[in-house]
Parts: structure tokens; C-alpha cells; sequence
């Protein structure tokens, strides 16, 4: 089946190939790209046509799969890769989990791809869709603020299908990752990020998640340029979902909208050009674009801007705490006080709680347990910590110690954090019932790219996730070979590993 694929993909190609010689549009700035930025330097900065940065981008994806990444970029594709997994295996009794692996199920004609956490086998497009959404079926996935979307979730389940489809190598699978995370981020950082989403209505996370997704599926299935000219054609025509998502009470929707259709989304992308479908050489210009159909005035040079040079999973986030984004610094910031102070919850009249007012929007007393901040911080007051099982304890919303507590919550929209916005800053004042105040201000939470996690509290938070649902030794070796990813000749044989 595999050896019909590849000579289906490389006869189809030889004719594209030829197709773009005779396509002078296309050829031309192809060559200029490459002639002006094969080295892109920090010192410059890098101005062309949308034609040639079609052409670039290209060029760059197509190899992507067989250039080394530096260090850095690797080990923190491994962390990524990781704690995105467990995320998968934790999520996967949860709600939305549940939905995706019915579907799976349901339509699982081609048993090729592994649904993670589960013993089903289906074909890579149900299996990225299912996997997306246990990857976000909560909060413990990651996230990349100057984008404003959640890329692991859909893209390291995009790659996970496509690598298990071609049978790449681990080397192949970290490059495709980290190409995902490089493409997906840079489209909504064009479009505008948070403002975009704002002022259209339209999903950042959905979109960067239909890039890069695509982008990885694309490497995985070694796509040469001309394919992934097609590919960014293919994302362009799939960026979807509207903000809506944030009216979803059950996280179902949502884990659909960042984790599931834009995984299942690349990877059809990635087989249907694999074999032999075309498109548009260069959705980027000419008449009907993506930019000007979604945002005329974006500067499309943020495209490239450092492609090659500065690696974006190294900017993007990974929760400590397991709860939705805006809650993350002021549990740090609360647990500080009550850790410094050797406060208890007795002695605590009152926490005003300060962040950006489009932060305050999104967890402002919502009903699942994890992504209310109100109800977060009355769980830190009562047991000085949160965890992944207090986080999904949807029945302590309804304790009555841990509703004497939320009373004392008050949370502050602020303008002036706002300002300061991707950076998720956030003030905690705490009033004792002595009338005396402290305050704790957190510009930097723990697990953000200014403040990252190491490798060993990564592994931590992975095996608190995974040991409940696969035991202690088949969590050690997962998370052995994640971490030597190198060393892995096939990701099919990463399967009894990632099944329970």
C-alpha cells in the first residue's frame, strides 16, 4: 500500500514539476526568494512581494523534514510533543473525548492511525480529528500568545496521523512538528492575532491550527515545493470557525474548533496533494487572496519575518496549572502569597483578582470547574494547590466550603493589563481580616517562554497525567521515547506505547 502511495506521489509530481516550469508567475519569484533569503538575517529586516513569499514559505516547508534543528528548537518540540500526548491520554474520558472517539469508531474503515489513550484503530483524517480534540478536551494543552491560539493540539495530532500513515521517523516527526508550530503561528500573527479575532468575529485558533496542521501533515508526507504551495492554497480554503466557540458550555464545540478540524482538515490537505491534487500556485496574491479576503491590511512579511531563525514552539507556552490560560498567573501569583505568608483560607477576607479585561471575558465564572477563575482560586484557597483531579472535580463546584470561599473572589477587569496583552500579567491583592493587605504581581507565570518549565517539571506533569490512566511503567517508557524521539526509526512503533 505504502510502496503504490510513493510511486503515485512521484509520478504526480514529475508532472507538476514540469507544469511549473512552463508557469513563469510561479518560477520567477520562486528563484528570487531563494536567492534573497536563504539566510535570514536578525540585523534585516526582510521586505518582498506576496508572490515571492508564497515562494519562500514553500520552499522553506518542503525541507524542513530533512534539516536539523538547532538544539533549543528540538528539546522544547519534545517537550511540546509531550505534554500534548498526555493532555490527549488525561482527556480521554472526558466529554469531547468522547464525541471524537464515537466518531472514530464509528467511521474506522482504514485501521492505520491510533486514537491515543484508547485500543481503537481508524484511517489518519479520524484519528487526527479525534486526537485534536482530546488534546484540548480541557485546558492542559499548550499556547502561544502573540499568535492567540493553542497549536499542539491540533498539530502534533495532525503529525501523529500522517506519521503513522507514511511511517516516518522520529527525526522527521520533530521537524514536521516544529514546521507546524513555525507556519500556523505566523498566519494569525499576519492576520492580527487577539485584534483579528475581536474585530472579525473570526477564530485566530482555527486558523492557525488549519496552517500549521497542514504544514506538519505536508512534511510528514515529504511534499516538495510546488505541493506545498498547494498545501498553504489547501489551509487557506479550510481557515474556518467563528468566535462563537467562546459560548460553549460543555468545551465540546471548542475542542473542535482548535483541536479537531484543523487536524483533520491538514491531514486531508496532506493525502489529497500526496496524491495528485492541485491547486492555486499562490493563494497569497493575485485576484481573491487569502490576505485580502481575511486581512487587506496585514503586512504579509510577518510570514517570514526570522523563518528559520527564530523557532516558535520556543515562544509558546505550556501550562503548569491544568485550567484555562487566564487563570495561570493568578494561581501562581495566590499560591505565592499563601506559600510566603503562611496564610490559611480562615484568615483571608477578601482576593481581588486583576486581569486584561478581554482575559476577565473568557473566565469569568464559567460552568466547567477548570476555566472559572472564581472557582479556581477558592480551590487554591482551601487546598494550597491545584491538581488535574481538583481542576475536573465538577461536583466541588457545588461544596459548600468551596462556595464560602468563591464568595470572597472578586475578579477586576483591567484596562491598563490590557495594554500589556499577549503577556498575560495579572495582580492578586489578598485582604486579611485583620483589614491588612498584600499583594502579589505576577508579570511572567511559570511555563511561559519567559519563564519556562525544565525538562524534569515537564516530566512531572506528564506522569501526573498519564501514570492514573496507563500505570507507572508504561508512562516511563512513553515518556523515554518522547524524550529520544531521535532514536525512533518508525512512529508506528511508538503505538503499544501511546495505546492503554
Amino acid at each position: 500500500m505504502t510502496d503504490e502511495k510513493n510511486q503515485l506521489g512521484i509520478s504526480r509530481r514529475a508532472m507538476l514539476q514540469t507544469m511549473a516550469a512552463a508557469t513563469a508567475t510561479a518560477a520567477l519569484p520562486f528563484s528570487a526568494a531563494a536567492m534573497t533569503i536563504q539566510e535570514p538575517s536578525s540585523k534585516t529586516k526582510v521586505s518582498l512581494d506576496n508572490s515571492a513569499i508564497t515562494a519562500h514559505l514553500a520552499e522553506y516547508m518542503a525541507g524542513a523534514g530533512d534539516r536539523d534543528l538547532p538544539d533549543e528548537a528540538k528539546e522544547k518540540t519534545k517537550h511540546h510533543i509531550l505534554d500534548t500526548i498526555a493532555a490527549m491520554i488525561s482527556g480521554a474520558d472526558l466529554p469531547p473525548a468522547k464525541v471524537a472517539q464515537k466518531f472514530a469508531a464509528t467511521h474506522s474503515g482504514e485501521k492505520t492511525a491510533t486514537i491515543v489513550g484508547t485500543k481503537l484503530l481508524c484511517g489518519p483524517m479520524e484519528a487526527a480529528l479525534a486526537n485534536g480534540m482530546m488534546a484540548h478536551s480541557d485546558e492542559t494543552d499548550d499556547s502561544h500568545a502573540p499568535s492567540h491560539s493553542h497549536p499542539g493540539c491540533s498539530i502534533i495530532s495532525a503529525t501523529l496521523a500522517a506519521g503513522e500513515e507514511f511511517g516516518i521517523s522520529g527525526n522527521r516527526f520533530l521537524r514536521a512538528v516544529s514546521l507546524g508550530y513555525d507556519i500556523g503561528t505566523r498566519v494569525t500573527m499576519t492576520l492580527g492575532g487577539l485584534p483579528f479575532q475581536m474585530q472579525t468575529h473570526r477564530s485566530a485558533h482555527n486558523i492557525a491550527g488549519n496552517f500549521g496542521s497542514a504544514a506538519a501533515a505536508g512534511c510528514a508526507a515529504a511534499l516538495n515545493t510546488q505541493q506545498m504551495r498547494f498545501i498553504l492554497d489547501y489551509s487557506a480554503q479550510q481557515a474556518s470557525g467563528i468566535a462563537a466557540w467562546q459560548r460553549d458550555t460543555e468545551h465540546v464545540e471548542k475542542s473542535f474548533v482548535f483541536g479537531g478540524a484543523p487536524a483533520r482538515n491538514g491531514v486531508t490537505s496532506a493525502i489529497l496533494i500526496h496524491l495528485g491534487a492541485t491547486g492555486v500556485l499562490d493563494i497569497l496574491s493575485g485576484p481573491d487572496n487569502f490576505l485580502q479576503a481575511f486581512a487587506p491590511n496585514a503586512d504579509p512579511n510577518v510570514l517570514i519575518e526570522k523563518l528559520g531563525e527564530r523557532f516558535e514552539v520556543t515562544r509558546t507556552n505550556i501550562k503548569k496549572w491544568t485550567v484555562g490560560s487566564p487563570i495561570q498567573a493568578p494561581l501562581d501569583a495566590l499560591q505565592a502569597l499563601m506559600q510566603k505568608h503562611h496564610l490559611k483560607a480562615d484568615q483571608i477576607q477578601k482576593v481581588n483578582v486583576r486581569v486584561a479585561a478581554s482575559e476577565a471575558k473568557t473566565v469569568n465564572n464559567r460552568e466547567m470547574a477548570n476555566i472559572s477563575l472564581q472557582h479556581m482560586i477558592a480551590v487554591m484557597l482551601v487546598d494550597g494547590t491545584v491538581t488535574f483531579q481538583m481542576a475536573h472535580n465538577e461536583e466541588r463546584m457545588k461544596d459548600p466550603a468551596v462556595l464560602q470561599q468563591k464568595a470572597k473572589v472578586l475578579l477586576i477587569p483591567d484596562e491598563e493589563l490590557e495594554k500589556l496583552y499577549p503577556k498575560r500579567v495579572t495582580v492578586v491583592e489578598v485582604v486579611l481580616n485583620d483589614g491588612s493587605k498584600l499583594e502579589q504581581r505576577v508579570d511572567a507565570v511559570k511555563g511561559t517562554a519567559e519563564n519556562p518549565m525544565s525538562r524534569e517539571e515537564i516530566i512531572v506533569k506528564a506522569q501526573d497525567l498519564i501514570e492514573p490512566f496507563f500505570g507507572a511503567p508504561q508512562t516511563h517508557r512513553l515518556i523515554d521515547s518522547i524524550i529520544n524521539l531521535e532514536r525512533v526509526t518508525d512512529v508506528r512503533n511508538l503505538r503499544p506505547l501511546l495505546q492503554r
